[in-house]
């Protein structure tokens, strides 16, 4: 499945759960109610949320459900469904309790930025005001000049985490998207902290959805690609990252208990705008777009605040 978070255009209703179905979306919830009325009430011991942050609280609880919404509606006509041009996509988890971030995480881009092969994860964290959705303009504030871009895989925890081994990783994931670590490199660099440089608000897109993880079989081999105004700048595989998922959700989840609907962004390869010579920053007008191998692709536009 293709999990939403979307509002009907011109429409200040909340945010509500959908999902992908030939490019439109479903509102799930009234596909579950569609559901209830056509096989019976014994499918609605738990109701599912109608608001994404619950939906994703609820944990495994939600996500059993859609999947049997999504069964539901393959074989059935949902009463309500909306064309992709009709609907405004939000990020797919709003408001994460965490946002976790991994820095360089590929072999490359340690070189390139002039660090060394880390012995233990590089471990920071964002904040919610930073996100936005997958269609939104990415802010660039007065308060820097050298606005970079990151594309990277991240990862949405499906249910409560803790010193998990990393074998089971898999059974705690609800599935896959993507992000872009928008980074201001001169914020970023005037301290040993990295916060203040990627955390900016409205600076980090998600999206467009969250696949879930039955359609990732192998998150450890997806292209991963980058384009600034149509010039492709970053390519690769998440096979080069030097931590992969299982043991990076694991790492984590000895220091921090992950709750459902947390992400993990798992950092992104060589070709950033700061190893460039000269170096290439974001500027108002610029559009960077993503792609990520069994995702699908990510367009936002820079525009100066």
């Amino acid at each position: 499945m293709k999990l939403v978070n979307y509002k009907l255009k011109y429409d200040f209703a909340l945010s509500r759960m959908g999902v992908m179905l030939n490019n439109n979306v479903v509102d799930l919830h009234q596909a579950y109610e569609q559901m209830i009325a056509n096989v019976g009430a014994k499918e609605s011991a738990f109701p599912l949320p109608s608001d994404p942050d619950t939906f994703y609280a609820n944990g495994e609880a939600s996500m059993e459900i859609a999947k049997k919404v999504y069964a539901y509606i393959e074989k059935n006509e949902p009463l309500t469904q909306y064309k992709r041009e009709d609907v405004v996509l939000g990020p797919p988890i709003p408001n994460p309790s965490k946002i976790i971030c991994i820095g360089i995480n590929y072999a490359d881009h340690v070189a390139e930025m002039g660090s060394e092969i880390p012995e233990f994860p590089v471990v920071f964290s964002k904040f919610s005001n930073a996100l936005i959705g997958p269609e939104d303009d990415i802010h660039k504030i007065s308060a820097t000049k050298k606005l970079d871009y990151e594309v990277e895989l991240a990862v949405v925890i499906g249910k409560k985490t803790s010193n998990v081994n990393k074998t089971d990783v898999h059974d705690y994931l609800a599935g896959y998207t993507m992000g872009n670590d928008v980074s201001a490199r001169d914020l970023q660099k005037r301290t040993v902290q990295w916060l203040q440089g990627k955390s900016l608000d409205h600076t980090t897109p998600i999206g467009p959805w969250l696949v879930t993880k039955d359609e990732i079989t192998d998150p450890s081999n997806l292209a991963i690609k980058s384009f600034v105004n149509g010039e492709i700048r970053q390519s690769s595989n998440t096979k080069h990252l030097i931590f992969d998922i299982p043991f990076l959700v694991s790492f984590i989840s000895e220091l921090i208990t992950l709750n459902p609907g947390d992400i993990i962004l798992t950092g992104t390869p060589d070709g950033v705008g700061m190893a460039m010579d000269p170096p290439q920053y974001l500027q108002h007008g610029d559009t960077v777009r993503l792609e990520i191998e069994g995702i699908g692709i990510m367009e936002n536009k820079i525009i100066e605040k």
